[in-house]
């Protein structure tokens, strides 16, 4: 979705955990046919993913401990909802001046 929706230059970094998803030869072959370069954590150093794993705490704190879902499409739909509508829309991030990244990037073009 990212891909389609920003159409990055080649040469975009895309950092992931060592997770066999990323490593997988379809995932890697997608990143590089859109020009990607894959970048892995190191073993056993979680600090190369820190931004993501903050993510998923908040994820995690304001949206999945609260619910009980039904289904996964119930997860599914709950989980873009929250970070389309409201995480990258509405919430406010101390990282980012206490704007809401679609605010903050738009003073950046």
């Amino acid at each position: 979705m990212a891909l389609r929706k920003r159409r990055p230059g080649a040469g975009l970094l895309h950092h992931s955990d060592r997770g066999c998803q990323y490593a997988s030869a379809a995932y890697r072959s997608t990143l590089s046919g859109h020009g990607c370069i894959a970048s892995m954590s190191r073993r056993g150093n979680c600090y190369d993913n820190a931004t993501m794993e903050s993510f998923w705490s908040t994820l995690k704190h304001e949206l999945i401990y609260r619910r009980r879902f039904a289904t996964r499409s119930e997860a599914t739909t709950a989980i873009f909802d929250y970070i389309e509508s409201f995480y990258n829309r509405i919430r406010l991030h101390s990282s980012l001046g206490f704007k809401s990244p679609l605010d903050y990037e738009s003073n950046l073009n």
